[in-house]
């Protein structure tokens, strides 16, 4: 059922993004933001972000100060540099990445291959 939902799902969304859009704007938010943590990990534990990657290549996520914190520090970079090296202010007021595809997108793709990559070679031991 997951393979069925998830065939064509770009073509599907694009033609529902209308009426998504209105009933996203009709709805109330703080109920919205309560289950969507919920509704994150059901949706993702039946998708494999790494299969299509179209969010990475098209998008942004906002960046919050914790998040720019965290990522900057595991770069050895300061805040303030990478704020300047990455990230542009939206018309909302969020941090988000400058450059499309996101400039971590190929950085988190080596990351999962080479944990694929991993994984095979301990599977491989064990035949």
């Amino acid at each position: 059922m997951v393979n069925e939902l998830l065939h064509n799902w770009q073509k599907k969304s694009a033609e529902k993004q209308k009426a998504y859009k209105q009933f996203l704007q009709k709805a109330d938010k703080k109920k919205v933001l309560k289950v969507l943590p919920k509704l994150h990990e059901e949706a993702f534990s039946h998708i494999n972000c790494m299969d299509c990657a179209a969010c990475c290549k098209n998008y942004s996520p906002r960046f919050k100060a914790p998040d720019i914190k965290r990522i900057a520090k595991y770069l050895k970079m300061k805040e303030t540099a990478f704020i300047e090296e990455y990230l542009n202010l939206d018309t909302d007021g969020d941090y988000v990445v400058k450059t499309h595809p996101c400039p971590f997108w190929a950085r988190i793709i080596l990351q999962y291959l080479r944990s694929a990559s991993n994984r095979l070679s301990a599977i491989s031991l064990y035949r």
